[in-house]
């Protein structure tokens, strides 16, 4: 597990980059959030975001909010026998924010304590809940990498049907 809420892979398909860019764009619904009639979305449906030429923005669909859903960034490019992809999973904007955000604020008031106080327990109380929001934010949101890679993979390994 990567001690920064980041995690890369590349895939290596047997189908041409024309192929693989239009199986994911068939299984990627463009959503505007703001837009109620969206909240019904096809069955066959199992991402969310933009597929351009050769690139892709995507999440996994998901029935109620998650904060540690990756944000999978993709890009494709041909080979003579296929194509080769690469991924990478990282948070979205807002919940990185978040997480730095009462993590550095946390950091913050353990050194005044330790610093300007000099309250031991109260700087380590700080540190220490510095320390569990990071982690747990890594666990979590690593935890939902796991999940929104399967679910990419076995998008990917599913025959193309024209």
């Amino acid at each position: 597990m990567n001690l920064i809420p980041f995690f890369s892979e590349t895939l290596v398909s047997s189908y041409s980059k024309d192929e693989v860019m239009e199986h994911i764009s068939k299984k990627t619904l463009e959503v505007n959030f703001l837009d109620k009639s969206n909240y019904l979305k096809p069955k066959h449906i199992a991402f969310n975001g933009i597929v351009g030429k050769n690139t892709f923005r995507i999440s996994k669909v998901i029935q109620r909010s998650n904060t540690f859903l990756p944000l999978i960034l993709g890009e494709v490019e041909d080979t003579p026998r296929g194509s080769i992809l690469f991924l990478r999973y990282k948070l979205f904007p807002g919940a990185l924010f978040f997480v730095l955000f009462w993590s550095f604020i946390l950091v913050g008031f353990s050194a005044y304590y330790f610093g300007l106080e000099t309250n031991v327990l109260n700087g380590s109380i700080c540190l220490g809940l510095a320390g569990l929001n990071y982690a747990l934010a890594l666990f979590f949101f690593h935890r939902q990498v796991r999940n929104s890679r399967e679910d990419f993979h076995e998008l990917i390994n599913l025959q193309i049907k024209d």
